[in-house]
């Protein structure tokens, strides 16, 4: 169960600006030489539900933007273009909420209109739903 603070954050935000914090500092020594193998060992870490979504999104949204680098953000698999995150995987667990997330920030090119989502939930990730997160992820690195 999360517990909110006094601060008004719950012991998993907490956790996330954690790490957050840290991966800031790592990266001010310097930028490891494959970045990708932290985000892999982070989804190996994941509970076997959302290790799956974690492990097809990796490879649709490689394939699909092969110009983003993926890189840890708040401690989930995020990926990035010049060092800014475009999209990023938040799994259900991290937060014990009943369904993971893909989420986009404003550097993703959605557009559409005057309102747009930003953020999917993932229960689960059927064929179908890749193919739409791929045609996303095209269309916000474009």
């Amino acid at each position: 169960m999360s517990t909110t603070t006094e601060n008004g954050f719950t012991d998993e935000e907490r956790g996330a600006m954690k790490e957050r914090a840290k991966e800031l500092k790592t990266s001010r020594r310097g930028a490891k030489p494959d970045p990708e193998i932290d985000v892999l060992a982070k989804i190996a870490e994941m509970s076997a539900a959302d290790r799956a979504i974690a492990e097809r999104l990796h490879a649709v949204i490689k394939a699909s933007a092969p110009i983003l680098t993926p890189k840890l953000w708040y401690g989930m698999p995020a990926y990035a273009r010049d060092g800014k995150v475009v999209c990023f995987f938040q799994s259900a667990a991290k937060f014990k909420t009943r369904y993971a997330i893909l989420g986009f920030s404003d550097e993703a090119k959605l557009d559409e209109g005057t309102m747009w989502p930003t953020y999917f939930a993932l229960p689960e990730l059927t064929a179908a739903d890749e193919a739409r997160i791929g045609a996303l992820v095209k269309q916000a690195v474009s």
